[in-house]
Formats: structure tokens, sequence, C-alpha cells
């Protein structure tokens, strides 16, 4: 799982976690996007360039494709760091690097889809990201490091604004069930500054952050403002080059799907509750907190089941 600790090498940090999964030949995954993400790691970017890379990912299976006019223009940047960034990449220039992309994707094998329509493509695309997402959770270190930060703050404030607002409430939902302390910060500005201040006074260690597209500039000032706050910042995010990187000290990345008019995240919300289950892992007495909301539940007659 990649890594990114915002201090401007996350991209090598996130060399050690894939490296261990490659080693048993399942570290990367073989769509488009993960192709590209193997690509990327191992490098030093700068943050024009993680902003490249992370256009690319976002539209992996276009990107052979484009113009570096029409990637500049994609990923807001100029056309001469479109160059630089391939040249990073240890390319000639930007058509060697498309040139190598091509090449790449011919070889690949690729499904007939030819006779899905959009809605058929569209969950094609995301049992695609489920697959990264199987590939990349080889290496089990990053999530279980998660799963005992996540345990070991009391209170645990978790993040989620906009587009991200479901992932969190549905992660804060289940985690108070095995968690003395969740609090779910679904507002931005001043006030989760405030709700960020109180949760450091009552002790919290670690704060959990869902963000996915479009990242509202409001989740990256209230990540830098918790990390001032002395909080160890965990995200969720769509792309380890997602601009949540460099304010976040552990970043785990799930791809979104985009073949639809609005963005699908399935493969957030699945590790949303692999980082549920780490994290329980971490709770000595989350089982029986489990087994004594049944009991309650049970007696109130709370399910209809």
């Amino acid at each position: 799982m990649s890594m990114s600790t915002g201090t401007g090498t996350g991209v090598s940090a996130g060399t050690e976690g894939r490296a261990s999964g490659t080693s048993g030949g399942a570290g990367v995954g073989n769509g488009p996007a993960g192709r590209l993400q193997s690509l990327f790691e191992g490098h030093r970017l700068t943050p024009t360039q993680r902003r490249i890379a992370h256009s690319m990912v976002r539209r992996a299976a276009d990107v052979p494709f484009l113009s570096s006019v029409e990637l500049a223009e994609l990923a807001g940047v100029s056309q001469p760091s479109v160059t630089r960034f391939a040249v990073a990449l240890g390319f000639d220039g930007y058509p060697a690097l498309r040139k190598h992309l091509r090449e790449v994707a011919l070889a690949e094998p690729t499904a007939d889809t030819g006779s899905y329509n959009e809605y058929q493509q569209a969950v094609e695309a995301e049992i695609e990201n489920l697959r990264h997402l199987a590939s990349v959770l080889a290496d089990p270190r990053p999530v279980e490091r998660a799963g005992r930060l996540l345990a070991a703050s009391r209170p645990l404030p978790v993040l989620g604004l906009r587009a991200a607002a479901a992932q969190a409430y549905g992660f804060a939902y289940f985690a108070a069930k095995v968690h003395p302390d969740v609090r779910l910060l679904d507002e931005g500005g001043t006030m989760a500054h405030d709700r960020i201040d109180a949760a450091v006074r009552a002790g919290a260690s670690t704060l959990l952050c869902f963000a996915l597209p479009r990242h509202p500039r409001e989740v990256v000032d209230t990540l830098a403002y918790a990390k001032q706050a002395g909080l160890t910042v965990v995200t969720v995010a769509d792309s380890a080059f997602a601009p949540v990187a460099k304010v976040s000290d552990l970043l785990l990345p799930a791809a979104v799907g985009t073949g639809l008019a609005f963005d699908t995240a399935c493969a957030p919300m699945l590790l949303g509750r692999v980082l549920l289950e780490a994290m329980c892992d971490g709770l000595p007495d989350a089982q029986a907190r489990l087994e004594e909301f049944d009991a309650r539940a049970a007696a109130r007659g709370l399910f209809v089941e």
C-alpha cells in the first residue's frame, strides 16, 4: 500500500510497501492505474509533478493517447511542467514517456467490453479498482499500522467533507460500536478547527480522513491544522498523489470510478471497512463490545430479522 508522508519523500516511502507486495507477485494492480502507480513510485516528485501524476492515475486508460498539451490542461499545469515530469521519471521527454505507455497498453490483454453499455462499463471499472485494492493489500503493514493508530487514539476524530461525507459517516457509525469515543467531523472551516482542538484536549492522537475528488480546499486546510495541533493524520484518498498527500502522515489509496456523471467510490468504502477490521485488532475489548451491543439490540427488538 502506498504511503505518503507529506515531506516530499512520500512516493519513495510508498516504494517500501509496494516492494514487499511485489515480491509475492501481487503487490501492484494489473490495470492501467496500477501500472502508472508502479511507474511513479520510487521517484522524488515536486508538488506540481505529483499533481500531474494524480491526473494521470485518474485518467489512466486515456493517458497513452494524450498530447503533452492535453495532459497539461488536464492537470492544470504548464506544458513545460509535463516535459520536466517525464524527464524526472527517466525519459528523454514526454514523447518517450507516451511511447512507453502505449507499448505497455498494447502488450496487455484487454477484456472484451465492446458489447457492454455505459452502465456495465462503470461496473467493470469498479471491479478493476477493487482488484487493484486487493493487490496492494498483499502487504498489510500500512493498514495494520493505521489500525493501531486509530485504536490508540481516544477520542478518534473522523473527517469527511462533501463527496467523502458518506464514507466518514459509515466508518464512524460502525467504529462507535467498538471504539469508546469516535467523533465525526462533517463540517469544515473554523468549526472543524474548534472540534479538533477539543479532541486534542481530550487526548486524541490520530485523525482519520476520507478525501475524495473533487478535493475541497477546506479538507487540505483542516488536515494542515490537525497536524499543527499535533495529530497524526491517516487519510484514505483516491490516489497516492492526491492533494491531501502533502498533509497526511499515512495515506492509503483506493481508486474511484469516473465513468459516470458522478464518481463511484466502492474501493474507498471497502478500504474503510478493512481499516475497521484492523482497528478492532488493536482494541482488546472490541469483541466484548460487539456482543454487548447485540444483547442490547435483541432486548430492545432493534432489528426485525
